[in-house]
């Protein structure tokens, strides 16, 4: 009869979901919207078999994998498993050139079709990036389907400070993100363009905003997250009451320390050369001198 439950202290909000397959407490940034609570409980009324987005993560349907290297099969694989046991935090090591981001656009794609996902949000630390990543799910073709991931989802890139409220996957850098959940109205595009670490000096302090609530996205997925944005910028990936899952080829102690040590696929370029993904490095160097001497 109360399925939504909180706790807080007044300083820290605990927030249980009695209709998850394993009930447990997670902290959240601020209460979720009526208009939240309403549509979690519709959902669990239309299918109460699966009344949740972590309760579908238990039910989704079989991987296709014939557009994916055994590697990026495994990726997926093992990322669905770590969602299913509901842990919050979940790091992918792959090669560069091993396709991180295509991985991450067919497990996206699952999470939307199967997993029900709501909205997921795609954070870049690089103007750069976020160009590439939107080319890669445009790019996208969907298996079974023919049709291309855009034809049939909504994908954003921001370049304004507001989101779209149709959109399924919304591509952004951090610094742009928290100057929305700031509340500001317009952003200086050169700053999407240099490191986060040169974009602010101090702590980024976030502040509710009920037009991006802490709600707005399942599933939060941090590109090349090795970089050094969880000490400056962490409040802003805390924000978000969503799973977060990290993409890098070199992760450090202090990435897999946020991701509470949840390596779940680790491929490094070492192995990538032995399945002839990539290249090795000293192969390429005799290569490109040959080439250059005649």
């Amino acid at each position: 009869p109360l399925p939504f439950l909180y706790e807080s202290t007044g300083v820290e909000t605990q927030f249980t979901n009695a209709l998850d397959p394993t009930p447990r407490s997670r902290e959240v940034f601020a209460v979720h919207r009526p208009e939240t609570l309403a549509r979690w409980l519709d959902e669990a009324v239309k299918d109460p078999g699966h009344p949740t987005f972590r309760a579908r993560l238990h039910n989704l349907p079989p991987l296709d994998t014939s557009a994916l290297w055994p590697a990026q099969e495994r990726a997926v694989t093992a990322l669905e498993d770590s969602l299913a046991h509901d842990r919050a935090r979940s790091l992918i090591q792959m090669a560069t050139g091993a396709g991180k981001t295509f991985t991450a656009a067919n497990s996206v794609l699952r999470l939307v079709r199967g997993g029900g996902a709501a909205r997921v949000l795609f954070l870049v630390d690089r103007s750069n990036l976020g160009r590439q990543t939107m080319t890669e799910f445009e790019r996208f073709t969907v298996p079974g389907d023919g049709r291309k991931f855009t034809e049939l989802y909504n994908v954003q890139r921001l370049t304004s400070n507001r989101i779209d409220p149709d959109a399924k996957v919304v591509i952004s850098t951090i610094q742009r993100l928290y100057s929305i959940l700031r509340g500001e109205d317009t952003f200086d595009d050169e700053l999407d363009e240099a490191s986060p670490e040169y974009a602010m000096t101090g702590r980024a302090e976030v502040e509710y905003n009920p037009a991006v609530p802490p709600e707005m996205f399942d599933l939060v997925i941090v590109d090349e997250c090795h970089r050094s944005i969880y000490g400056l910028w962490s409040q802003v990936l805390d924000y978000f009451d969503a799973h977060i899952v990290g993409l890098t080829a070199t992760p450090s102690k202090q990435t897999l320390g946020f991701f509470s040590q949840n390596l779940v696929f680790a491929y490094t370029h070492e192995e990538a050369v032995a399945d002839q993904v990539n290249v090795d490095f000293d192969v390429y160097r005799i290569k490109t001198a040959i080439t250059a001497n005649g």
